[in-house]
């Protein structure tokens, strides 16, 4: 058997063999009956999360923040905002945190703050003020009839018919503001603004933290020319620019400094949103073993698979198996082959849920089935793996009957209103509209955590009595949390979704050779149309082997893929359908006449 890339002492990191558990506050639990999570919260179910099998937890922001954009516009990096808690809340959690032998990750967002923040105020007041240019600003240009026009075409990322430059009627400037106008892009060009970054870095790490997810940090630098981005959506007045603001000319070499000036003086962990980026030369400077730059970042391949390639995020575009084969076949192979180091992940705060994106969730037990099916994928592949809070107990999107009201995200209000604006009284784009949040919209990711079935309690995320700050989900009466870390393992052989991840994580630890560490190959059969519904691959190490088959299609296939091996599957070992029937099934027969796989089947076998 083939030796793993992976395998020798020189390659383990605890990073590596981590699991890392997603945290979004707000969401999550209630104490103080605000209907609004806290710090609090998250210490009181650090039992609940051990439980689980996880080694770190990542919070999204809890910094002090007006909220335009749930936390990621920032007013004060070194204090918490009320509505979460207390810098002694976030003290006691860290404390509680590693007597459980688990570490704490922070949400870094550093390419820009919120217009609150003391260095936006003070930056707008003057074009003489001494943080001026701690921001990007840029005087206006005019068309031939003396209209004010923005510096360039760039469109904003959050709304994305919108300018990507906010006017400032007190310094008559346009200032950069890539998300919102609540949300104005930091000039890393400015040295002083790089030591105060750092300096929040340091601050968070002398504090127990132990390590950073770091927001969009590839925007950081910018062509420092800005020019207007080629037309890419006819349809819209403003383009994407991301080739201009993505990857930047200056971005390894701030992100070096990062590294050799604070990070390299401590053991951490550090991931990296970079959007906008499938170079994989560009990726590798990042997370090469010798790049000196980020341990890893979230490769948005997998989460972008079902968006019209080149056009904006809120589109809809049919994938099958096959793409799915050749994102995870590239990202592993590339990491394997030149020394670098994958992220694992199909949820988090920005993404709709995975067991409505990739699978079924029309009824409950197609919603079983297709968690489990996400679980066996990413249990199995190499790299840190990532589960955001709910993924565990196989929450869904919320329903097609709510209304526009029930969405609170700023993303989806502007693609609201900006659709209304462009089709007036048009009832099937506004249909259209619908759908595509229904779909898309990152409000699917963030209603509360159903901890019981109290309706009172809203599921038990708040007090009885309490509206929370988003709608929960009615599927708490039938996923909570509660109820399915109790159910009794049933006669059938089928676990609950909490109890599939605990035991797929268990395993995932078991055997870090081949999970975390091990080889990888993608198992193809010759037949095209199973080849389109069934994803498959074999992970092995110096020592032992296993192969993962998922069919990701609501219809029954007959999968040829066992035939011609130099290997056999001597056991199927787990699988999402009654597992009962995995010690029934003739191994033998599989080899010649395939494996039968049942809408959205997975299995996990030894392999020898």
């Amino acid at each position: 058997m083939q030796k793993s890339f992976y395998v020798g002492v020189d390659k383990h990191r605890w990073w590596k063999e981590a699991t890392v558990y997603q945290i979004y506050p707000a969401s999550f639990l209630d104490t103080n009956g605000d209907g609004w999570g806290d710090v609090p919260g998250i210490t009181r179910k650090l039992d609940y999360i051990k439980d689980l099998g996880v080694d770190v937890i990542w919070v999204s922001p809890i910094y002090k923040s007006p909220q335009a954009d749930m936390g990621y516009d920032i007013a004060d990096y070194e204090d918490i905002d009320p509505s979460y808690g207390t810098l002694a809340d976030v003290d006691n959690l860290i404390k509680e945190i590693k007597a459980r032998d688990m570490k704490l990750i922070m949400d870094l967002v550093v390419n820009h703050t919120s217009d609150q923040h003391a260095w936006f105020l003070d930056s707008r007041s003057s074009k003489f003020s001494s943080k001026r240019d701690w921001y990007i600003w840029k005087p206006a240009k005019y068309s031939s009839d003396g209209t004010r026009l923005p510096p360039n075409n760039w469109a904003q990322i959050l709304g994305e018919a919108n300018s990507a430059w906010t006017w400032d009627p007190y310094t008559e400037e346009y200032y950069l503001s890539l998300f919102t106008p609540e949300q104005p892009d930091l000039n890393w060009e400015n040295p002083a603004v790089r030591t105060a970054v750092h300096a929040i870095l340091r601050f968070w790490l002398d504090r127990g933290c132990s390590g950073f997810r770091m927001d969009v940090i590839n925007l950081i630098s910018k062509v420092t020319s800005y020019p207007d981005a080629p037309i890419a959506v006819p349809s819209h007045t403003y383009q994407p620019g991301a080739a201009y603001y993505a990857n930047g000319p200056r971005l390894h070499e701030y992100l070096r400094e990062i590294h050799d000036k604070v990070l390299s003086k401590y053991d951490t962990l550090t991931v990296g949103e970079m959007p906008f980026v499938r170079d994989e030369d560009e990726i590798l400077k990042v997370v090469g073993a010798e790049a000196g730059e980020l341990n890893m970042i979230f490769a948005f391949d997998i989460v972008d698979i079902d968006n019209v390639p080149g056009d904006f995020k809120f589109t809809l575009h049919e994938w099958d198996a096959r793409d799915l084969k050749k994102v995870t076949k590239r990202l592993q192979r590339l990491m394997l082959e030149r020394d670098g180091w994958n992220s694992v992940f199909v949820e988090n705060h920005d993404q709709p849920r995975s067991v409505s994106r990739y699978t079924d969730d029309s009824t409950h037990a197609l919603r079983e089935l297709g968690a489990k099916l996400l679980c066996l994928m990413q249990t199995t592949l190499a790299g840190t793996l990532f589960v955001y809070q709910g993924e565990e107990l196989g929450m869904r999107n919320v329903p097609d009957t709510w209304d526009i009201q029930e969405y609170k995200d700023i993303e989806s209000q502007n693609f609201w209103n900006k659709y209304k604006e462009l089709y007036p009284g048009d009832a099937e784009k506004e249909k259209l509209a619908r759908k595509i949040l229904q779909k898309k919209a990152r409000d699917n990711a963030r209603t509360p955590m159903p901890w019981n079935k109290d309706g009172k309690t809203q599921g038990g995320f708040t007090k009885e009595g309490v509206q929370p700050w988003m709608r929960a989900h009615p599927d708490f009466e039938v996923l909570s949390a509660e109820e399915q870390k109790e159910r009794p393992e049933p006669e059938d052989g089928r676990l609950s979704v909490l109890q599939f991840w605990k035991r797929g994580l268990a395993n995932r630890k078991k055997h870090r050779e081949v999970f975390v560490y091990g080889d990888f190959e993608l198992v193809e059969s010759a037949d095209e149309e199973s080849e389109k519904k069934v994803v498959a691959w074999r992970r092995w190490s110096a020592d032992e082997a296993f192969i993962f088959i998922g069919n990701f299609n609501g219809e029954e296939v007959q999968w040829k893929g066992l035939q011609d091996r130099k290997w056999r599957v001597k056991k199927w070992v787990a699988g999402n359908y009654n597992e009962q029937e995995l010690e029934t099934r003739n191994l033998e027969q599989e080899e010649k006449e395939g494996v039968r796989l049942r809408a959205w089947e997975g299995l996990l076998g030894v392999v020898g």
